[in-house]
């Protein structure tokens, strides 16, 4: 039988709840009356947070990476609770590096952590959430999930995956009662550019003006940044649980600034390339002249 979250406190499946915005949002969540399934690769860390809340948090271990503790996670939650409305795909991190100076292993690591990590807890969580018949899942990309920046090409693709992985699934579940929200963060003063951050040993003189001029400004903006987590939980939590949750949801001006610009650059280009685009088709039967014949080779 479906449930209905509104007429009830809702309960949030959140991963990587020990900082940043997972751990703004397990606390907006509690302090709106809401249940929080909080979980971390170190639950000590967040076993405070029963403490406070009592018997409406329940903390456990899950590192995104092992399907037995994703699955063991998302089973204790529901024994816990009963069900799951809210699943929050919050964990992972970044990586700066230009695309030559990147690490295999560490590519690899990132791509295990915030795409194959997050796909494997949806595809634990979609059976609840479907026998729940309503819900949101909520996947945190990044401004750099729609805008690539030098120096974070590898971050921005594992970010990009995450949108197009979402967008799919977003039309996989609205008919059964789910909502699927991205949530573009810019910069905000959370754990991102400091220790949570790895960054290739390889510099190259080649790429100083650019990927190497970026990891200087993000390593020097850490705890600068102008974008307040804790507003950011509030403004996730409004969308998610309004009755017609975006499907991108960009926290921050410089997020709002810079996917507009992008959206302006795709517009020329398609516009400025249109007839070339159209006329690779096969040409129409109907049609009196081939446009392609007139484009030079």
């Amino acid at each position: 039988m479906a449930t209905d979250p509104a007429a009830g406190a809702r309960v949030w499946f959140i991963t990587g709840a020990s900082s940043g915005f997972g751990l703004a949002l397990a606390l907006a969540a509690l302090e709106r009356g809401d249940k929080v399934i909080a979980t971390a690769r170190t639950p000590e860390q967040i076993a405070w947070l029963a403490r406070r809340y009592g018997d409406r948090v329940a903390t456990t271990r899950l590192d995104v990476t092992r399907q037995s503790e994703i699955d063991a996670s998302i089973a204790f939650g529901i024994e816990r609770f009963g069900r799951i409305d809210m699943l929050v795909n919050n964990a992972g991190y970044g990586y700066l590096a230009a695309v030559e100076e990147g690490e295999d292993r560490e590519i690899r690591d990132l791509f295990e952590t915030n795409v194959f990590g997050l796909a494997a807890v949806t595809r634990a969580a979609l059976p609840a959430l479907r026998e729940g018949g309503s819900g949101v899942i909520i996947n945190l990309s990044s401004a750099g999930g729609f805008v690539g920046l030098p120096g974070s090409g590898y971050y921005a693709a594992s970010k990009f995956a995450i949108e197009g992985l979402s967008e799919a699934l977003a039309r996989e579940v609205e008919p059964l009662g789910l909502r699927v929200m991205i949530v573009e963060p810019g910069p905000f003063r959370t754990d991102w550019a400091g220790r949570s951050l790895h960054q290739s040993p390889v510099y190259l003189p080649a790429y100083e003006a650019t990927a190497g001029q970026r990891r200087r400004q993000v390593s020097a903006s850490s705890g600068h940044q102008p974008g307040d987590p804790e507003r950011g939980a509030r403004a996730i939590i409004h969308a998610a649980v309004s009755a017609d949750p975006p499907l991108r949801l960009a926290l921050g001006r410089l997020a709002l600034e810079t996917a507009r610009a992008k959206l302006r650059s795709v517009r020329e280009d398609l516009d400025a390339w249109e007839s070339l685009s159209a006329a690779t088709d096969y040409a129409r039967q109907d049609s009196s002249s081939d446009p392609f014949t007139s484009i030079p080779l």
